[in-house]
């Protein structure tokens, strides 16, 4: 079995042909979040630090694609009436504009508006699975259980933002349902980061307990090596 070098221990690859599929999963790569003028912005966010990954996570899709891995998409957003946010997460914060106020992308984070969809250098191509979820965690009130089933995936790689929020709780999420769990560190970033370093260092504490850590070149290099002679 091959694998990739991680913290805190080796982060094992299924093997080519074996049935069992790794995924990429990019999390809420959304222009609300990462553009200014979104809804992270007028939170009083510096998106600029969000913006330094895209690059890393291109890199990771442009690999995942060659290799005819599985990738998924996050969108955090929702329902034009509201009906699926809970009041109190409407309310908390002190932000000049609140989910479903209209901005300037649009109203902030409702779905189908210019806001709540993934950044251009980003977008997903035809084929790869979109996830709107009302929630921080990928699995709340989605299908997305069922999907990866369906796909046979048991490994899932997470890249996206933000780091302590929804990639943390959409990895927990994924840890508790049995999948094997890689972050990659220099894909996901935070608006603050001693959250993010603080992140990093629970997810592989005590073993593992959440997952491993990887960077984006030792896992692509990992990948080809175990999937580029043919159909993962």
């Amino acid at each position: 079995m091959n694998t990739v070098g991680a913290s805190p221990s080796p982060y094992p690859l299924p093997p080519q042909n074996s049935g069992a599929h790794v995924a990429l999963v990019v999390i809420d790569m959304q222009r609300d979040f990462v553009e200014p003028g979104g809804f992270g912005a007028a939170l009083g966010n510096k998106v600029e630090l969000l913006q330094t990954i895209v690059p890393t996570v291109l890199k990771l899709l442009k690999t995942f694609r060659e290799l005819g891995l599985p990738v998924i998409h996050t969108r955090e957003g929702h329902r034009p009436d509201l009906s699926d946010c809970p009041p109190a997460k409407k309310r908390r914060g002190d932000a000049t504009l609140r989910i479903g106020d209209p901005g300037p992308m649009g109203r902030i984070l409702i779905l189908g508006e210019p806001g709540n969809d993934i950044i251009p250098q980003l977008r997903p191509e035809v084929g790869e699975l979109v996830i709107d979820k009302p929630g921080k965690g990928a699995f709340y009130a989605t299908d997305l259980q069922e999907r990866l089933k369906a796909l046979r995936v048991t490994h899932l790689v997470f890249t996206g933002v933000t780091t302590e929020v929804c990639v943390q709780t959409s990895m927990r999420e994924a840890n508790d349902r049995g999948y094997e769990c890689l972050l990659v560190e220099d894909g996901t970033e935070s608006y603050f980061p001693e959250f993010k370093q603080a992140t990093v260092r629970m997810i592989q504490s005590q073993g593992g307990i959440v997952g491993w850590v990887t960077t984006a070149d030792r896992l692509i290099a990992s990948l080809r090596q175990t999937y580029a002679g043919g159909a993962a």
